[in-house]
């Protein structure tokens, strides 16, 4: 009823940055965009024995889990991975089966870790999306790099940034939710936890005592509790695959639960949004839905 589409358009190539800003950016669309990374080198690069050539030996940070749910609700914990610290070629190992392991591995570190944790891969891709830094005006405030393992899933969440994600090689399969869908998915807030290695190898939850509670979605929109939250049988999720070569703009506040084929890799930007009109539209519609559920 707002103008949302039943699928995600294609756009057949990059447009140009007034274009991109109006139809799309604006108005908080989606798109998938081809043609737009097919220049980057990564793209033949970057086979595994490409990166085991040029990261190799050095460590970097991966996300360990005994269920690939990292940053997420369990247990009625929030609860956040394992960051463990290990030779890229080692997970590279896990990741190619050479290794076995009970555990699920993600290299998913969302700090820019692309240009703080490989800077040696930075050179096949971009720094930054030049029509979209136009268009915004500004550079990204970080561009991220993943690899991980298909049992590796991203909980439902939003963030307040401009998302383009970049699939390099395999695919990326979204669930996304407009913003408009807010009254529809349920918010509440949890005790932050971490998963941690006992001395046996199996894992332990345990709280971080001294932060505040974290709000964040239970639902799992892939098998929604409906007796729990009947709300959200009235929201309205979008499907997509992303596949090599393709970039999906992520609007800012859109909802997202992201799911990838095995040994996925994918470059990301973030660009800061602006709280305009829209982020105060939205934070009228999450005022409102707090109060109706205090009625």
């Amino acid at each position: 009823e707002l103008g949302w589409t039943e699928s995600i358009p294609y756009l057949d190539g990059p447009p140009s940055p007034l274009e991109f800003y109006r139809e799309w950016v604006s108005p908080n669309k989606p798109c998938i965009i081809q043609n737009a990374i097919a220049h980057w080198p990564a793209l033949k690069k970057w086979t595994s024995a490409y990166l085991r050539e040029v990261v190799g030996p050095k460590v970097v940070s991966v996300a360990v889990t005994p269920n690939g749910y990292a940053d997420a609700v369990f247990q009625d914990r929030f609860v956040m991975p394992e960051e463990r610290q290990m030779p890229f070629m080692d997970f590279l190992d896990i990741v190619e089966k050479k290794v076995t392991s009970p555990n699920i591995f993600y290299v998913q570190k969302q700090c820019s870790n692309l240009t703080e944790e490989f800077p040696e891969l930075v050179c096949d891709v971009q720094p930054d999306i030049p029509w979209m830094s136009e268009a915004l005006g500004k550079k990204p405030d970080a561009v991220n790099f993943w690899l991980g393992e298909a049992a590796a899933v991203t909980s439902l969440h939003k963030d307040h940034y401009e998302n383009l994600y970049c699939v390099i090689s395999g695919e990326k399969h979204f669930l996304l939710h407009p913003p408009s869908d807010r009254p529809f998915i349920p918010y509440e807030l949890y005790q932050p936890a971490t998963y941690r290695v006992s001395e046996d190898g199996s894992f332990e939850i345990v709280d971080e005592k001294s932060t505040d509670k974290v709000p964040w979605i239970p639902l799992d929109p892939l098998n929604p509790n409906l007796e729990q939250y009947p709300e959200y049988a009235q929201a309205k999720p979008l499907e997509c695959t992303v596949k090599a070569g393709e970039m999906l703009y992520l609007p800012s506040l859109w909802f997202h639960h992201v799911q990838q084929s095995h040994g996925c890799i994918a470059v990301n930007y973030w660009y800061d949004m602006e709280y305009d009109l829209k982020y105060s539209y939205y934070q009228l519609l999450d005022c409102l839905t707090k109060a109706m559920k205090v009625l």
